[in-house]
């Protein structure tokens, strides 16, 4: 009997520079998950409110708003690790990993901790655009000190994200899911739910840090208005 037909793929160019950042991730970091879901009722009006107001934000750049606080309460997972040393950073620069036709990329928006919404979100707009024109400069593929991910176009609710090294923490981001909680009356309703992902470098970051951490974003998220 004939065996099935085979295709070959080599890995070249991006895929095999991809290849190699995710082994190398894998081999520098003891990397560990954590996972958390929050009520995203206050972040889907918030999103709505600036639509009907006709401004363009997102669901990452609220989430990245929010993120903010968060780290200044826990800044131990801001930053860079090597083997020898961690070096925490006051200013926050966000990459947010995207999957372009020729790649994963992760651009950076810098000193997020000084910008708007709105600010965060015009950033957003020009880093992703010139990642997907293959514009991005050196400091922006490579000086981040925290990354998002982003599957909430996906079924995907929970997954393990890779660190983008050399950073110390990546948080995943889920899709949003309809569950029954109970309201002040007992009453069951049903709300919207979006799921958490942290992988962090458990050489630097123990588990009671990260779960307190991913308390106070679900708590930042479930809080989150505009004015």
């Amino acid at each position: 009997m004939n065996s099935p037909s085979k295709t070959t793929y080599p890995l070249r160019g991006m895929r095999s520079m991809i290849a190699g950042k995710m082994q190398q991730s894998l081999q520098q970091h003891a990397q560990l998950s954590y996972f958390a879901e929050f009520d995203a009722t206050a972040l889907q009006n918030a999103r709505q409110t600036y639509k009907d107001r006709d401004i363009k934000v997102g669901y990452e750049d609220l989430f990245i708003a929010a993120l903010i606080p968060a780290l200044g309460q826990h800044p131990n997972l801001n930053g860079r690790i090597t083997e020898k040393e961690v070096e925490l950073d006051s200013a926050i620069h966000v990459s947010v990993a995207v999957s372009l036709e020729a790649g994963l990329v992760a651009p950076t928006i810098f000193n997020t901790q000084d910008k708007t919404v709105l600010e965060i979100a015009e950033a957003r707009r020009d880093v992703m655009q010139r990642a997907q024109n293959n514009k991005l400069t050196v400091p922006e593929m490579t000086d981040g000190t925290i990354t998002i991910s982003n599957l909430g176009v996906t079924p995907v609710q929970f997954f393990t994200p890779i660190i983008n090294t050399p950073q110390l923490a990546i948080i995943g981001i889920g899709c949003v899911q309809q569950k029954p909680v109970l309201d002040e009356q007992k009453n069951i309703v049903f709300k919207p739910f979006i799921g958490l992902s942290l992988t962090a470098d458990h050489r630097w970051i123990d588990g009671a840090p990260a779960g307190f951490f991913l308390d106070s974003l679900c708590k930042q998220l479930e809080s989150i208005s505009i004015s």
